[in-house]
């Protein structure tokens, strides 16, 4: 290489290695700058990515930047986890993350490449999922007892529907409370697993509200109890599982979090951000034919909640000898 080459090589490295110092010391009081990546580990359409375009919208209009939506399909959301806990904690690429990947992930995979506490700083939680219990509505099954009493009588006929570990886990702690047996079927989506219990395929399934809605409230199927400590707005009528008799509570919900060592003033700008956004009239009115409960606590609070719910999902899936190999 001549000395002229040599000179450029060096002074492109230089300048390099000045552009990436500058961008890691920037100022956190003058966040953002430029446009902020929101990415989501499931295709669109999906409830995470519309809830992160609901309120990414939202936060470029209050930060006066854009906020992209990077959808990084993969692995139950393993794919996109893992992009953001590598990512470089400059406040610029979060991820949003579901109780599936943060939460239950680790209860049932022996391995992953990312470790949802160490890696990240949980920022706020966007909104909570009730989850609905359903059986076809021409079963005889008509209520949590008749469903509990049908799986007992016949241990080698009931079945569940299930699209992921979140689901599966719920219904395993469903099964560890009240002694009902019965055998998991998997599906690929939402829609396939509740496609299964209207065509007679599997006994039951739990869904969150929004896929299942449509089909309770059109006649399809029959909601025999929400998972949530409390009744759904949407369908008052439906008992809680506890109002059934059966000591089981259970919400999925979704949230913004962010490498391990973005600073914290930027952190605390988009929990602050974050709170007031999803509390908006019109996001909720968007947030509810979704079935998602605005939420937007702080992140202390959001750090508690996924520290819980890592133990709880933990027991159960060690209860019911749930392992998932990659």
């Amino acid at each position: 290489m001549n000395a002229s080459r040599r000179y450029a090589v060096i002074s492109a490295c230089a300048a390099l290695s000045l552009f990436t110092t500058a961008r890691a010391q920037e100022d956190p009081a003058k966040y953002p700058t430029r446009a902020i990546h929101i990415v989501v580990g499931f295709t669109p359409g999906g409830g995470n990515d519309l809830i992160a375009r609901i309120v990414g919208q939202k936060l470029s209009d209050s930060l006066g930047q854009p906020v992209i939506i990077d959808n990084k399909p993969g692995g139950g959301a393993i794919v996109a986890t893992e992009y953001v806990a590598k990512s470089q904690a400059d406040g610029y690429t979060l991820l949003v993350g579901a109780s599936g990947a943060m939460a239950i992930n680790p209860a049932v995979y022996a391995k992953l490449p990312y470790d949802p506490v160490r890696d990240f700083i949980p920022v706020s939680e966007l909104g909570s999922f009730p989850l609905i219990l359903i059986v076809n509505a021409a079963s005889p099954i008509k209520s949590v007892a008749d469903l509990i009493g049908f799986a007992k009588a016949h241990p080698k006929e009931a079945n569940y529907s299930s699209s992921s570990a979140a689901f599966q886990l719920v219904t395993e702690l469903f099964k560890q409370k009240t002694g009902a047996p019965m055998q998991e079927i998997p599906y690929k989506g939402a829609n396939d697993s509740v496609m299964a219990v209207i065509s007679g395929q599997v006994t039951a399934t739990i869904a969150d509200a929004g896929p299942v809605s449509g089909q309770v409230k059109g006649g399809q199927v029959r909601a025999l109890a929400v998972t949530s400590p409390d009744r759904a707005q949407d369908f008052p009528d439906v008992p809680t599982l506890k109002e059934s008799g059966t000591d089981v509570d259970a919400v999925l919900w979704s949230g913004i979090f962010a490498p391990r060592q973005t600073p914290p003033a930027i952190v605390k700008k988009l929990e602050s951000e974050l709170r007031r956004i999803v509390k908006e009239p019109d996001v909720v009115a968007k947030l509810k034919p979704l079935g998602i409960q605005p939420v937007g606590n702080a992140s202390e609070e959001f750090a508690q909640i996924l520290s819980a719910d890592i133990a709880r999902w933990t027991e159960v899936a060690r209860a019911g000898n749930i392992k998932i190999e990659q």
